[in-house]
């Protein structure tokens, strides 16, 4: 025990009141507020030191682009098409074919881009960091930097969590497009619906705050799936296989938060500007 303290390591149950708690309430808790601190200490670097990383933000952006956008590509396309199919085979019957468009739109940008951006984000890249970041705890590199003086979170955890912050909204963008030429193509050959008639309800109900909120969502979606893919990472232990359950648990995890935060943020936009829920 000596030991341990001479190094700088407290137990968890030498707090009272954390030996009290079940582990089932506490880990979560614990979680929470371990990502909390890693986010405000990666944004408070970055805002107090703004120079000195972006070399290293330009190379992960660059790693992120070469990695993600063929399966963004690949899933914006296909799953367009078949949700395009499946909403025409709806409309059809109700005589509202020429109204698909305002649909998809909506559907689309709010939940369709983000949803399909956020799990190749999560599957791919927050894999990969948290495995890169693992291995190197593993490998005890996160030490020797230390001991060098060098700040781990500075130099290898800011980099990533800012390259994935602003390319996810890139991203969006670009899947924002890609849908709608999915859906475009769709309505024309599926649906018999007149391109003209499909981009003028488009068009009618692209507002800006509906591409602000979504650029918004994104940005937020981007730096909590870098936030929970590199604490994953930093704290995980058991070698290999616990970097393979570190990587699995931040997919997962990453997941859920990005569900969750896509219904809360859908459900404050709609409360601050209710004119959204009006279709044109």
């Amino acid at each position: 025990m000596t030991v341990a303290r001479s190094a700088g390591y407290v137990p968890r149950t030498q707090s009272r009141w954390a030996g009290l708690v079940p582990n089932l309430i506490f880990y979560p808790i614990e979680l929470l507020g371990g990502m909390t601190q890693l986010g405000g200490r990666v944004l408070a670097s970055a805002v107090m030191r703004p120079v000195g990383y972006w070399r290293a933000v330009r190379d992960e952006m660059y790693f992120v682009l070469k990695t993600s956008w063929f399966p963004i590509v690949a899933a914006v396309f296909t799953f367009g098409i078949m949700v395009g199919i499946v909403g025409l085979n709806f409309t059809r019957p109700l005589g509202a074919g020429n109204r698909y468009g305002q649909y998809f739109f909506i559907v689309n940008i709010r939940e369709f881009t983000p949803w399909i951006n956020s799990m190749v984000v999560a599957g791919v890249i927050g894999a990969a960091i948290c495995s890169d970041l693992g291995a190197r705890k593993i490998r005890e590199e996160l030490d020797a930097l230390q001991v060098l003086g060098t700040d781990p979170v500075r130099e290898l955890v800011l980099p990533r969590i800012v390259s994935i912050t602003l390319l996810t909204p890139m991203l969006m963008v670009v899947s924002v497009i890609i849908g709608m030429v999915c859906a475009l193509i769709s309505s024309v050959s599926y649906g018999g619906v007149p391109a003209n008639e499909y981009l003028t309800l488009v068009y009618s109900n692209l507002t800006v705050v509906e591409l602000v909120g979504a650029w918004l969502k994104s940005i937020m979606i981007g730096l909590v799936i870098g936030v929970v893919c590199a604490y994953k990472g930093l704290h995980c232990s058991g070698g290999a296989i616990g970097v393979g359950r570190a990587v699995n648990q931040a997919v997962v995890l990453s997941f859920v938060l990005v569900f969750l935060i896509d219904g809360v943020f859908n459900m404050i936009m709609l409360g601050l500007f209710p004119q959204l829920q009006i279709l044109r």
